[in-house]
């Protein structure tokens, strides 16, 4: 694999949504695409996040209040009321940039095959998008298409 670079990997016609788009209309995409996620870009195709199916079930799910005891005249949560602020935000969404994750790992088209694996792991991801210099998603990897070039390189 260490031959091997993303750009030489990577599904090039990468499918893309527009941040201001509806979950219905992600997730119709992802079903006539059959993928489970894929990169948000902007207005100006840059790449601003990801949404995956994960997202979108997390809509079908149950909403937990944080369990909590009262002591005196305070409230003290026993559990993350951040992790329930999140989760009651990807409840009420409508939007692609109200679920998606925005803080998403990436590499450039001349990674090489071993660092894009790494981060897989490191990340516990499933997908890496390749983008260009100017932020633009050019490609994805995903864990098959590493498994893949193993097979290929040997």
């Amino acid at each position: 694999m260490a031959d091997l670079f993303a750009k030489d990997i990577m599904t090039k016609e990468v499918v893309t949504i527009n941040q201001e788009a509806s979950i219905e209309q992600l997730s119709q995409l992802l079903l006539d695409n059959k993928i489970s996620g894929v990169p948000v870009v902007d207005n100006n195709g840059k790449m601003v996040g990801i949404a995956t199916e994960g997202d979108v079930i997390v809509k079908d799910t149950d909403l937990h209040f944080p369990r909590y005891f009262k002591l005196l005249d305070g409230i003290i949560y026993l559990e993350s009321l951040t992790k329930f602020k999140n989760s009651l935000k990807k409840h009420l969404a409508i939007k692609v940039s109200e679920i998606m994750t925005a803080n998403v790992i990436s590499c450039g088209p001349e990674s090489p095959v071993y660092d894009v694996a790494n981060l897989m792991v490191e990340n516990k991801v499933n997908r890496i998008p390749v983008v260009s210099q100017d932020g633009k998603p050019i490609g994805i990897i995903t864990r098959a298409d590493i498994v893949k070039s193993m097979v290929q390189s040997k």
